[in-house]
């Protein structure tokens, strides 16, 4: 044992072996943190074991194709129970082989994505298996398993079957997995419990060839939820073994120090210069920087809390500003009353960039609402101070989408952090802008442009149109570009929001021809897209990794298919059903008394135009968001803001814009429609 340590202490990792060097890779399933990993001298980061519900079984299968769906658009969620058996006739001359391995085939097949359950295996020409456990020990189906064969799933082949199975003594386990790596590529070993289990992952270690890649995957106790493990590698190029512990990383996730499950097949099959498969989705893991435990361990506990905090963090937003406007109406000042409401409606705009403060710090539950509420308030007290009425809607608008830009591009990770991110533990999606903020910052965009040039006026309708199809565009280039947004569903809204306005907007009658432009602007927003995707991200982005990528139109279909099967499902998750009819209703009711609605900035025709854009970004972001409803839900809210700030208009602006040449020229849409005097009436009222 020393002598082979000191031989693997010569080997270094950092560079490839030697040419003929004959490679192999070994999986390994312990029971190992980040501690224990680190200790051993691998690198290590956080593994997204799971897209939806977590089960064993589902992230075994993951891991043998390489590729995964939500477990939502599964016909049924979880697969079922998976077991090593031997000598059934089922298992065939290999004599071992798992049972439920036709069924998870057949539910793989049927999934609206193509799955090859046993693909790993297969690109080997079989895969070996060791576990302690009782020599010769059979599974037959009255008899339940016997401690041995948990992970053996991940060496099966397309068929079900296990190349060679080696099941002994715990002691011996180091020298039965050296004696099936000589004879197959890839060997997948389940460890003992507990502290054992440690001792045989270095003794595994201190045993490893030159060629040979290992992989550590935690194993957690049953019934634990597992949505994110550690897991450690040693051999990656890049990292030298023993040496330096490195932080892992992966083209799927863009995200330091958190990998993916389906990255594991294709790393093994590059490292074993074997083809990776089309089907399999994953990216080869890497080795970046050197390993901080601590930092990635406040990674790992903060993920697993953004998701429960989001709901409660804004609520007690909400009821802050709630307080605001009682205090402010307990001082029957009709002034105090307009700022606690424009201050509340900015701060709730501010939410963006609030939520990357405590993102930064990781305070405790309490704390981090406090802590978002005051700074919303804050800002949008402050913003509301410094800058004029309308105009304060400027400082959220400019500050939000900079905010996401330099975050992605420094790779701080606050976003990602932050309970507006986009939630890994889900394992959907790791990086760029969630699907709550798409919506929203569309509706923030265009109300600024509006702000800004209020009263429009003052400008030509010529003018007017190019800062609205301005910021649409440099927007959509935020949400749509992979190395920021990555968001396809971004960039289809976001067009069709700026689309809409620009129509209500352009000067002329609506025509055929303008009506066409708009309901093709998305089209063009994702070629457009799928050029700057090629060209910063060498097609490695989101939208070309999932549909330029793809083989055929069934493809593409199975694309569709999952995204809606994802909206649905969101439609019926909790309050959500509710708050969707709320939704619509607000957005209905908007549409009927759009004019009473604007009558604070006179029915100024580009407020009118802005916000019927922000609206049709909602509605079709819930029509092309694997989120759905919940897009509209955030745009409409971020409307209600919008207008709670524009009838928070201070009085004197009110008496001194009435007077005014612009407001004669800027309601007189509205006069038709009411009687003379009537806009004073409402304001007098108001």
């Amino acid at each position: 044992m020393v002598l082979a340590a000191l031989g693997a202490q010569g080997a270094d990792a950092s560079s490839p072996p030697p040419r003929g060097t004959a490679r192999s890779a070994l999986i390994v399933f312990v029971n190992a943190g980040e501690r224990a990993l680190a200790h051993a001298r691998m690198s290590v980061g956080i593994m997204s074991a799971s897209q939806g519900n977590y089960t064993p079984a589902q992230l075994q299968l993951d891991v043998t194709q390489g590729a995964r769906i939500a477990s939502s658009a599964y016909r049924t969620p979880a697969p079922a129970p998976l077991s090593l058996t031997f000598g059934a006739p089922r298992c065939g001359r290999e004599g071992a082989c798992i049972e439920g391995w036709q069924a998870a085939r057949s539910r793989a097949g049927a999934a609206p994505q193509l799955l090859t359950p046993g693909l790993l295996a297969s690109s080997v020409e079989g895969a070996g298996y060791a576990a302690p456990g009782r020599s010769g020990a059979v599974r037959t189906a009255t008899r339940r398993p016997l401690g041995f064969g948990d992970d053996a799933p991940v060496a099966a082949g397309l068929g079900g079957h296990i190349a060679a199975v080696s099941i002994g003594a715990p002691a011996t386990l180091p020298a039965r997995v050296g004696s099936l790596l000589r004879g197959h590529a890839i060997v997948v070993a389940d460890l003992s419990p507990g502290r054992a289990g440690r001792r045989q992952l270095r003794a595994l270690l201190a045993r490893r060839a030159r060629g040979e890649l290992v992989i550590a995957v935690q194993r957690l106790p049953a019934g634990k939820r597992g949505q994110l493990l550690w897991l450690g590698a040693a051999g990656l190029p890049g990292a030298a073994f023993p040496g330096p512990a490195k932080e892992l990383t992966s083209p799927t996730t863009q995200e330091r120090g958190l990998v993916s499950s389906v990255d594991i097949a294709p790393t093994v099959l590059a490292w074993l210069h074997r083809p990776i498969p089309d089907e399999m989705r994953g990216r080869t893991i890497e080795a970046g920087g050197a390993l901080d435990g601590a930092a990635l361990r406040a990674f790992d506990a903060r993920l697993r809390v953004i998701g429960e905090r989001r709901l409660p963090a804004f609520g007690f937003l909400l009821c802050a500003w709630a307080a605001l406007l009682l205090l402010a109406a307990a001082t029957r000042s009709p002034a105090a009353r307009a700022r606690a409401m424009r201050a509340g409606a900015l701060g709730v705009l501010w939410a963006p960039v609030a939520v990357m403060v405590p993102a930064a710090i990781e305070p405790s539950a309490g704390l981090e609402y406090a802590l978002i509420a005051v700074l919303c308030l804050a800002l949008g007290a402050l913003s509301d101070l410094l800058l004029a009425w309308p105009r304060a809607l400027l400082a959220p608008a400019i500050a939000a989408p900079a905010a996401i830009v330099v975050d992605a591009l420094a790779h701080t990770q606050l976003l990602v952090r932050s309970v507006l991110g986009p939630n890994p533990i889900l394992g959907a999606r790791f990086y760029g802008v969630g699907n709550e903020l798409k919506s929203g910052l569309a509706v923030l965009v265009l109300a600024a442009v509006a702000a800004a040039l209020y009263p429009s006026v003052t400008t030509s309708r010529r003018q007017s149109l190019a800062w609205v199809l301005g910021a649409g565009a440099a927007l959509a280039l935020i949400e749509g570009s992979a190395r920021i947004g990555a968001g396809v569903g971004g960039v289809i809204l976001v067009c069709a929001g700026t689309a809409v306005a620009a129509v209500l907007l352009a000067p002329g009658a609506l025509t055929r021809r303008r009506a066409l432009l708009a309901l093709i602007a998305p089209v063009a927003g994702l070629v457009v897209l799928a050029a700057i995707d090629l060209a910063t991200a060498h097609g490695s982005g989101h939208f070309t990794g999932s549909v330029l990528h793809a083989r055929s139109g069934g493809d593409v279909r199975d694309i569709l298919v999952r995204r809606y099967k994802a909206a649905w499902g969101e439609l019926h998750n909790h309050a959500m059903p509710v708050a969707t009819a709320l939704a619509v209703l607000c957005a209905v009711w908007g549409v009927r008394a759009r004019s009473r609605l604007l009558a604070p900035v006179g029915g100024d025709q580009l407020w009118l135009a802005t916000l019927a854009g922000g609206l049709a970004a909602g509605v079709v972001g819930a029509l092309v968001e694997d989120s759905g409803p919940v897009l509209l839900v955030v745009a409409v809210f971020a409307l209600g803001c919008v207008l709670s700030y524009l009838w928070g208009r201070p009085r004197r602006d009110s008496a001194s814009y009435r007077s005014s040449p612009a407001a004669a020229a800027s309601t007189g849409a509205v006069s038709r429609r009411t009687p003379a005097g009537g806009a004073r009436t409402t304001r007098s009222r108001r």
